[in-house]
């Protein structure tokens, strides 16, 4: 398709403690921005920021009517930060990248060029992880291997969050309304033609990450508690193999006693069974114990997340937003 002059694009940036990175961001953004063939505009999602990230996104936006800003009440999440941002985002394609760089906003002239081409969905992929911990680099592929075969969803292999969206795409995603969002799920999940472009991470000027192996571990789980029912069908496979093995285990030594007036062994197999049931009785209630809290944060219909206020935006914009409601 041939991309009209008319054409509108609003870059969405969740922003969390990056105060040491705006103002660079900023630069290399604009710089960028004002030489694509669209008319532009940039919208920060602060995710209760604790430095002086929230009064340099105020000043960014009072400087320049092309950028706007919601700022949570508290820390939400990224994805929730990026559902806000979808929610919120006008245009005619959106994209989605971090503020700390790691993202080059040249990438955004490629991104443009196959959505003129055609595609819905532009999906940045990083040509390496060099700078990334071997230990990180081995984790994250094994659990992509492993997500990928329990749940029939293939996520592109070095893509995440630095993407372009058509309307449609962001129409789509703003109708899922989940709380635990795996959003590189729901991505491949919504569908649409797609194509990846490669790209360099860069270093980060300043600043580490803010996700921990905590965070991490806790959305790995939500990724696969979100796409795959697989963990209850294996609590319900391991019910049958041990139950197989318990009565198989009695039947032989009810023969030898009764053929053979072989004893039963005594205290050290019953601590043994006892052992390896309970392990896998707790096991089981704790998974299926995963997706019983996710469904019981989904029925109490709280907000997904809540704005203090807005910087950009018309004053009749209502301060709370409920996309679980929507």
């Amino acid at each position: 398709m041939s991309l009209k002059e008319s054409a509108t694009m609003c870059v969405v940036i969740p922003t969390f403690n990056e105060s040491s990175n705006i103002d660079s961001l900023v630069v290399s953004l604009v710089a960028q921005l004002e030489n694509t063939s669209v008319c532009w505009h940039v919208l920060f999602v602060d995710d209760g920021s604790t430095d002086g990230t929230v009064p340099m996104l105020q000043s960014v936006c009072n400087r320049d009517h092309r950028f706007k800003a919601l700022f949570f009440s508290r820390n939400f999440g990224k994805e929730v930060a990026l559902a806000a941002g979808l929610k919120h985002a006008v245009g005619d394609c959106v994209v989605l990248m971090d503020s700390d760089l790691q993202h080059p906003p040249e990438t955004i002239h490629e991104f443009i060029a196959a959505w003129e081409n055609g595609y819905a969905m532009v999906y940045g992929q990083r040509r390496d992880r060099q700078n990334e911990a071997r230990s990180r680099k081995l984790t994250a592929s094994a659990y992509y291997w492993i997500f990928r075969k329990i749940s029939g969803t293939d996520l592109p292999p070095g893509a995440g969050d630095f993407r372009l969206l058509d309307r449609k795409v962001v129409d789509a995603l703003n109708l899922l309304p989940e709380r635990a969002r795996f959003t590189k799920g729901l991505y491949n999940w919504v569908g649409f033609n797609s194509t990846g472009v490669l790209f360099d991470v860069q270093q980060r000027p300043d600043g580490r990450s803010g996700w921990n192996y905590r965070q991490l571990l806790s959305f790995a789980i939500d990724g696969v508690t979100s796409f795959s029912k697989f963990p209850l069908r294996m609590c319900t496979v391991f019910g049958f193999i041990i139950s197989g093995l318990a009565f198989f285990y009695a039947f032989v030594f009810f023969v030898k006693t009764l053929i053979f007036g072989i004893d039963v062994p005594g205290f050290p197999t019953i601590a043994l069974l006892v052992s390896m049931l309970s392990g896998v009785q707790l096991l089981s209630l704790g998974i299926i114990g995963e997706y019983v809290g996710r469904v019981y944060d989904e029925v109490k219909g709280r907000p997904l997340y809540i704005v203090s206020h807005k910087v950009g935006f018309s004053d009749n914009e209502p301060a709370v937003i409920e996309t679980t409601k929507e």
